[in-house]
């Protein structure tokens, strides 16, 4: 019946398992410089013999310290616009680690740099290779280890600038102690203890923060240029070191706007859950809840901190600001209105930003989100919960690549360590700057998403805005920056990262606010143009403007609350799945970014401005009778050991319950579909490179579809390789022709597109693949993790444009479900 809503439903799981082999991609060798091999080996072995020399002078010229090196660290570079064959410099087994890999660009080239440390006892391992390359063939006459060493221009002692990606070298501590993420090579405590031994003999300030990845610690310390050095000529176990983060202010103006008795006649209308088992946890400054708004969500018990001495007060007000929209989403509209108002979930408040005592110390701010989570998850284990975060850094771009904070998120997400998952909602950072504002929207395609919005599994929220209306006389010759449905002036995107490489973030965009312009260029951030929200200082005032990504963020996790409390058991990976599977383009966004008529590079480049767009809470809520959703939670083993190789293993096949009658007579009609595949991963945020073996994701999935007219045998010798070995490949295409986005997608670790064609063919496209990637579990096999299984979260929808036509009932009929529950009519 049009206009009733229905609940989604949710698969068994996929109708079959394969054994799956990644398809073999062609693609271009590494670009490496041919060589003369006499001359360039002779060289080779010069410069390496020169960096063990100088290792050795070093050693006895360095005041001791009572510790035995047991190796030395040594540089290879790559020749300018050449590659380096980075995978070849690491031997586990002989104890020879890569523990970095950088990019130095100069003019219109770019060189690689790897450091790699080798024992003292396998001193001779990189010499026999040169001597191989130089005096030995293969079977085919090249000369052994022939990509290696060409790819090879020169080899160094690596010193301290080996340590350090080339765009923080800048602002690396000089004379003047500065605090340092110090990664060390290996999670072990034995790692930990050897350096925390010679940082007290060479006098460093460590701080008791630690965070662990795999084959990855980070220690935050204290130190001079000279101290640094002194640390790699002393330990075996320095991998890298990175500029530990500042935090950027947050600037909220609070003004006594709104009366008492707003309030109180808001909460007449509230009705409150005391039994909620949904909650928000808040990382921010501490929350204030004796406003009177806060108390009925959040109890003196759910207030936590990450550290006893910080007190849970909101010594700032931004995460009472964060409180009232997480607890009411739209708190301006619901003021509004006469309507009355249900509250299915409550507050948590974990306060992981100290006081100001002067100028704050640069943090590991991963340990201390990890720290404040963990509070609350002890106080209350039962609760399903949503973490929410809207305090970034800005000390640091990262051009997409991990962090340890967003490493952190990571981990703390994919459950890791705990096989705990979670979800956890983080904004992207914000345009500050009124100059930017005056370049709207040039500025926000070159202001890249803050750390830790890169994180993959964390959905990281943008800024849209619909508010335009002025209404202050004071700015009558004022106008706002960006139109209705626009992206907002204060977001921030990720158009500058790589698209092949880096997730797409924002993955969504909530309303956050815009800005006003006047005469000669004056730039004014007036209240008519943001939301409103709890004021922490009640006594002053009761609600106080909110605006930018953190109030995205807010409304992102007060929507995640509300489909938790429609479908309390939903994975985390569903839940994120639901919001981006719901959002789109507002038509004046894509005026504002795409040409009439868009590309896929468009399309992609659109990703990278506002993610998926602006997520629908009734699409993520309910099915209709013309508009079906399927959900299904499922396990799958990514890789797998046979015959002495690690390969990929299964493929999951879903035969979809399709109304194919119904779609069959709509014929001609335009319908559409879309998939969207979300899933954790475990991180790896070493940089060692995020290419070839050396991957920062666990594992990767990717979901194909069949065409129209593409049969079950045909679909899957086309995904399979295995059938393409066996020689059974018919050489179909399967609907590319159909998807909006394409391979662009493919990135991070959710997948969304949309399907669009005639009914008749989608009738024909009802197979859907999950199957792996490549992954660092499959490629770093010492870790043991190959055989490790993962979750993740396909959901399926089909749309047809006009309501009198019912897809719901047929699909309900198929799999055997006898009734639904009608939870809603319009």
């Amino acid at each position: 019946m049009p206009g009733e809503h229905y609940t989604h439903i949710f698969l068994g799981g996929p109708s079959s398992r394969r054994n799956f082999t990644n398809p073999r991609r062609g693609g271009s060798s590494p670009r490496i410089p041919a060589r003369d091999r006499a001359r360039h080996s002779a060289y080779l072995q010069q410069r390496l013999e020169q960096a063990w020399d100088l290792q050795v002078t070093e050693a006895t010229s360095t005041a001791a310290i009572h510790v035995e090196r047991q190796g030395t660290y040594i540089e290879f570079l790559s020749e300018p616009g050449f590659e380096l064959v980075v995978q070849s410099l690491e031997d586990r087994r002989s104890g020879i680690r890569l523990q970095n890999v950088r990019e130095v660009r100069t003019g219109d080239s770019t060189t690689t740099l790897a450091t790699v440390y080798v024992p003292n006892q396998k001193r001779a391992h990189f010499l026999r290779k040169i001597l191989a390359y130089a005096n030995e063939n293969t079977g085919s006459s090249k000369p052994k280890h022939e990509k290696l060493i060409n790819s090879v221009s020169d080899i160094r002692r690596a010193v301290l600038k080996s340590f350090w990606r080339s765009e923080e070298w800048a602002e690396a501590p000089t004379e003047q102690p500065d605090w340092v993420e110090v990664w060390l090579s290996g999670d072990t405590e034995e790692v930990i203890s050897r350096f925390g031994s010679i940082a007290r003999v060479l006098e460093l300030g460590v701080a008791d923060d630690v965070l662990k990845f795999p084959e990855r610690t980070v220690k935050l310390v204290r130190a001079t240029r000279q101290q640094l050095e002194r640390l790699i000529e002393n330990s075996d176990d320095i991998a890298e070191f990175r500029i530990a983060r500042r935090l950027a202010s947050f600037f909220i103006e609070l003004e006594n706007r709104d009366q008492m008795e707003h309030v109180r006649d808001l909460l007449a209308r509230c009705s409150f859950n005391d039994d909620a088992k949904v909650a928000v946890c808040i990382l921010d400054t501490g929350v204030n809840n004796a406003h009177l708004l806060l108390k009925p969500v959040l109890n003196g018990v759910d207030l936590h901190t990450a550290k006893p001495e910080w007190g849970t007060h909101d010594h700032h007000g931004h995460g009472t600001l964060m409180a009232g929209t997480v607890a009411y989403g739209d708190l301006l509209a619901l003021l509004g209105s006469s309507e009355p108002v249900q509250i299915h979930h409550r507050l948590e408040s974990a306060k992981i930003l100290p006081p100001p005592t002067g100028q704050n110390p640069k943090r590991l701010w991963g340990y201390f989100t990890a720290q404040g989570l963990s509070r609350a998850e002890i106080q209350a284990p039962d609760r399903t919960r949503v973490a929410c975060m809207a305090i970034t850094s800005t000390d640091d771009r990262d051009q997409g690549r991990p962090s340890s904070w967003s490493g952190a998120i990571d981990e703390l997400a994919s459950g890791s360590e705990d096989d705990k998952q979670r979800l956890i909602i983080v904004s992207a950072g914000n345009v500050s700057d009124s100059r930017s504002w005056l370049n709207y929207p040039n500025d926000n395609l070159t202001n890249e998403v803050h750390d830790p919005g890169q994180a993959w599994n964390a959905l990281t929220v943008g800024a849209s805005t619909e508010k335009t209306s002025i209404t202050n006389p004071a700015l009558s010759s004022y106008t706002a920056v960006a139109r209705s449905g626009e992206l907002s002036p204060h977001s921030s995107t990720s158009v500058t990262w790589s698209a092949r490489r880096w997730p797409i973030k924002p993955e969504v965009v909530f309303e956050g606010g815009n800005v006003a312009v006047g005469p000669n260029g004056s730039v004014f951030d007036t209240e008519d143009l943001t939301l409103i929200s709890t004021s922490h200082d009640p006594q002053v005032a009761q609600f106080a403007p909110f605006c930018a990504t953190s109030a995205a963020a807010a409304q992102a996790a007060w929507m995640a609350a509300q489909i938790l409390s429609r479908y309390p058991l939903a994975w985390p990976e569903t839940v994120r799945a639901l919001i981006v599977h719901s959002a789109g383009w507002t038509s004046a966004i894509k005026r504002q970014f795409l040409p009439s008529e868009p590309n896929k590079a468009d399309i992609a480049r659109l990703l990278r401005i506002c993610g998926y767009g602006k997520p629908d809470l009734e699409r993520a809520l309910y099915s209709m009778a013309h508009s079906l959703t399927l959900i299904s939670e499922t396990t799958l083993q990514p890789y797998d050991k046979k015959d002495g190789r690690y390969i990929t293993r299964d493929m999951h096949l879903y035969e979809l319950p399709w109304p194919t009658d119904v779609l069959a007579d709509l014929g001609e009609l335009q319908v559409s579909m879309r998939v969207t595949l979300s899933y954790f991963v475990e991180p790896g945020p070493g940089e060692i490179g995020w290419e070839d073996r050396y991957r920062y994701a666990s594992h990767a999935l990717r979901f194909d579809v069949n065409g129209s007219g593409e049969s079950k045998d045909e679909f899957v010798g086309r995904v399979n390789t295995q059938a393409r070995i066996d020689g059974e490949h018919p050489g179909t295409e399967g609907a590319r022709r159909n998807w909006i986005i394409g391979e662009a997608r493919n990135v991070g670790s959710i997948h969304s597109d949309i399907w669009q064609g005639t009914a008749a063919d989608l009738a024909g496209s009802n197979l859907v693949a999950v199957y792996p990637g490549v992954g660092w579990w499959r490629e770093r096999q010492h870790l043991n993790r190959w055989d490790r299984k993962c979750r993740y979260s396909l959901i399926i929808s089909i749309h047809t444009p006009e309501q009198n036509i019912d897809v719901y009932t047929p699909v309900l009929n198929q799999i055997g479900v006898k009734t639904t529950v009608d939870v809603a009519t319009s």
